[in-house]
Parts: C-alpha cells; sequence; structure tokens
C-alpha cells in the first residue's frame, strides 16, 4: 500500500469555490454520497457539490456566530448546525426550503461555541458559553425528538466556555469536552449522573481550542488550544500507573518543523486517518501556505507543504478518504479541493477578500487572547 507521505507528495489544487461576500469559512463537514457543508462568519452554511465544489444551496437562519455543521451519519440527507444564538438547526439537504426541519433549543441564556452528533445519530450535545460569569454547561437532546426538550444537563466539569465537544466515533455513549478553563473532560454517557459518567480529566495548560479522537482503537485524544500548545493523551492507560501524555508542547510555533528550518504560525486542527493509520495535524503559515505533519510519540514531523493556495489564514480542513483528497477553508473566503495530480482549472491565487466589515465579522480566532478580547467585543455590543 502506497504510504501517507507518498499519497500526500501528489497532492495539488483541482478546484477552488470563490463566493462573492467577504466571509471567513469556519468549519467543513463531508457527506458521505457527495456533498461539502461549510459555516461562515457571516452567520450562514454553504452546501458544496464536493468534486466540482459548485455552490448549490445556502441555508440562513442563524443569527449569530456558528460552531460548526455536522452531517448525520446514518441519514447522510440530514445536516446540524449550531450556532452562538442557542439554536441547533437541522436542515434536509433534499429540499429546497431555507428553513430548518429540526430546531433544538435549551436555557434562553446558553450560547452555543461546540456541538456535535454521536455516532449512533440518536444524542446531540452543545457546549455553552459561561452563563452569568460562573457556569457553563453540556446541554443533551434526543434527536428523535426535537419537541421534546432537553434529555439532560451536566452544569459541574467546566468553568469556561466549553469550545469542543467531539463524541467518540464507535463509542456512542463516550464524549470529550474542551473548555476555555483549560480542561479536557471525558465521560462515559451509559453511566448517567455527570459525577459518575466523568472518566477522565486532562489538563492542557491553556484554553483549549480544538479536540479530536484518534488511535486504531480511538483511544487517544489530541487537544490542540487557543495559543498554539498542542497535547496527545493516551486514554488506554487510564486504568495502569502509566502516564496518560504520548506528547506534548506548549506553542508548536516554537518548534523547528520546516526545510528552511523555521515553524508554523498557528495550528488548523487534527484529523486521525483510519487507512494510514496515522495522526494528521495540519498547521499553517499566516501567508496562507499549508503544512501536513504527522503527530506520534515522537513529536510533529512534516510530510508535506501546500503552497499556492489560501492568500490568508486557513481555518478548517478535511481528509477525504475515498477520494484520497484534501478540502481547505479560510479567511480569503476560498475553499479548496487537493487531488493527487489534481490541475487548477481556474485562475491564479485569489488575493485576499478581508474587508473592514469582514475583519470585524465575530468568528473564532487562535490566539486565546483574541479570544477573550472577541467575548468583550461582544457583550459590548449587546449592550
Amino acid at each position: 500500500m502506497e504510504g501517507l507521505e507518498e499519497k500526500l507528495k501528489g497532492l495539488s489544487i483541482a478546484r477552488r469555490s470563490r463566493p462573492e461576500e467577504p466571509t471567513y469559512l469556519l468549519d467543513v463537514a463531508l457527506q458521505s454520497t457527495g456533498l461539502l457543508a461549510v459555516s461562515c462568519s457571516n452567520f450562514t452554511v454553504h452546501l458544496h457539490n464536493k468534486d466540482t465544489l459548485n455552490q448549490l444551496r445556502e441555508y440562513r437562519g442563524h443569527n449569530k456566530p456558528l460552531c460548526g455543521v455536522v452531517f448525520s451519519h446514518h441519514s447522510p440527507d440530514f445536516l446540524y448546525s449550531g450556532s452562538a444564538d442557542g439554536t441547533v438547526r437541522g436542515w434536509d439537504v433534499r429540499c429546497p426550503a431555507t428553513e430548518a426541519a429540526q430546531m433544538f433549543k435549551s436555557d434562553p441564556s446558553h450560547s452555543y461555541c461546540s456541538f456535535d452528533l454521536s455516532c449512533s445519530d440518536t444524542l446531540l450535545c452543545a457546549g455553552t458559553e459561561q452563563v452569568n460569569d460562573e457556569d457553563s454547561f453540556l446541554v443533551f437532546w434526543d434527536v428523535r425528538k426535537p419537541g421534546a426538550g432537553l434529555l439532560g444537563v451536566y452544569s459541574e466539569s467546566h468553568s469556561d466556555d466549553i469550545t469542543q465537544v467531539r463524541f467518540h466515533p464507535r463509542d456512542k455513549d463516550r464524549i470529550a469536552s474542551g473548555s476555555t478553563d483549560g480542561l479536557v473532560n471525558v465521560f462515559d454517557l451509559s453511566r448517567g449522573a455527570e459525577e459518575d459518567a466523568l472518566l477522565a480529566t486532562c489538563n492542557s495548560d491553556s484554553s483549549a481550542g480544538s479536540v479530536c479522537w484518534s488511535g486504531a482503537d480511538y483511544t487517544q485524544l489530541l487537544c490542540l488550544s487557543h495559543d498554539e500548545g498542542l497535547h496527545l493523551w493516551d486514554l488506554g492507560q487510564l486504568d495502569t500507573e502509566e502516564p496518560l501524555t504520548i506528547f506534548s508542547t506548549s506553542d508548536a510555533r516554537s518548534l523547528t518543523l520546516l526545510a528552511d528550518r523555521g515553524g508554523v504560525d498557528y495550528l488548523v486542527g487534527g484529523s486521525w486517518l483510519e487507512d494510514a493509520q496515522k495522526l494528521l495535524v495540519v498547521g499553517g503559515k499566516n501567508s496562507g501556505d499549508l503544512h501536513l505533519m504527522e503527530c506520534d510519540d515522537r513529536g510533529l514531523h512534516l510530510l508535506r507543504s501546500l503552497k499556492g493556495g489560501h492568500a490568508s489564514t486557513v481555518r478548517c480542513f478535511l481528509w477525504d478518504a475515498a477520494e484520497e483528497a484534501l478540502v481547505t477553508g479560510g479567511e480569503d473566503a476560498q475553499l479548496l479541493l487537493w487531488k493527487p495530480g489534481g490541475e487548477d482549472l481556474t485562475s491564479a491565487k485569489r488575493e485576499s477578500k478581508k474587508s473592514a466589515s469582514a475583519l470585524k465579522l465575530k468568528s473564532r480566532p487562535h490566539k486565546k487572547h483574541g479570544y477573550q478580547r472577541e467575548k468583550k467585543e461582544a457583550r459590548q455590543d449587546n449592550e
């Protein structure tokens, strides 16, 4: 079988999508039957053909920043989006209607900054921002009962904004949550009450930005912090005396990773590649260059650099295993498809479309100080 490094070496730009309105592309999700969903900083969700990147539809309904998009695992025509407006909405992508088919809410004071759908498609979970400078909540719904109200709430395990929730890819009852309080918690929901369900608490020593399940049996957990820290833990060691930490760095920018002996400016995220049995971590330069790295117990190792694509910071990516292709989206409003032997059929690298209004859009930045400043500005805007 061809190695991952060889596969990545063949990547080049095959398609670009260029919406006219300046907007940051914040998150991207893949549907098994050929669609991409993208959440944007102008509060909309765009639906694209995954092969051509042609935009097929736009969903407008949220009125505050989005915190992600995810397709149903077993009913791929259903797409979910979460927002700081306190709603998670379900969209039927077969219908031309722009109204959400489902809507999930909790307390009116709740503003969501993360959400996810369980691998069984039965549970939705959202993480809230801190409420009244005191509490933050994990709220749960039964997807099969959209009008039935909340299924449950966890309120004791985090003390600040819950920036990420990630269900286990195979265990429908296991979920990880990360927060600006620096903690990453792992729960077994089959145990019921929050105190009993809490299996592990890992400390990232900084504001946790993203969490990713990894490893051959998905027993490992990757955490990236808002100040570019990286931590890889082995939860398989919970019942042993062995340390949980596989690899950790408080600042990935300080690592010598690139051919010119330099480092990345930021980390985009991580993804476990099942076929290759490798943990892919994507980092970038502020110029738009991308760097694909492997993460293991030896640290971060550069596999491939992708240049000439984006014109500014990349905010999201996904690996399409079936096509052995990479999809990336960024602050330049570009959605790019990288494929083996790809040939960009559009014009040359696009200039950044950032505008004064785009720069004011409240999207999740990479740095902790920026994240806290953004919250303060949002509060002032609402006063």
